[in-house]
């Protein structure tokens, strides 16, 4: 499986007083490497809601802490896409400081359509699910 790689260099308002990074970091840096990961693909999720009204809401997330990140740590977040269903992607996090892992986690989101003001689950098209399944599968 072919992995997106995410590089990230801790800021200090990323932490607390202590120098450590903020638990809710991790999950903003989930979203940011998952963008990073659609716009890869060719996919930006920006031109996706500029152009088609489409998002990529959270269904559930989940982030498992090993070892802390701290300030001006290079953090390498790996993302996969481990399951492409009709409406439904979920993708693996991976957060690394050299060879030390981090904290690990997971992201469900649905491919949804804000036209129409209102929010509606649809169908994945074709066109990206073979991108996305090229990229989970690999």
């Amino acid at each position: 499986m072919v992995q997106s790689i995410y590089e990230y260099k801790v800021k200090w308002g990323d932490t607390d007083a202590a120098g450590i990074v903020f638990y809710p970091n991790f999950y903003k840096w989930m979203d940011q490497a998952t963008g990073d990961l659609f716009y890869s693909l060719r996919y930006p999720l920006s031109k996706l809601f500029a152009e088609q009204k489409i998002g990529l809401p959270l269904l559930e997330t989940y982030c498992e802490f090993k070892s802390p990140a701290f300030f001006e740590d290079s953090i390498h977040i790996m993302t996969n896409i481990v399951d492409v269903r009709d409406k439904v992607i979920k993708l693996t996090h991976e957060f690394f400081r050299g060879e030390t892992l981090l904290a690990s986690g997971y992201e469900v989101r649905a491919w949804t359509s804000f036209g129409q003001g209102k929010a509606k689950a649809d169908s994945i098209p074709d066109e990206v699910r073979a991108a996305l399944e090229k990229e989970a599968y690999r």
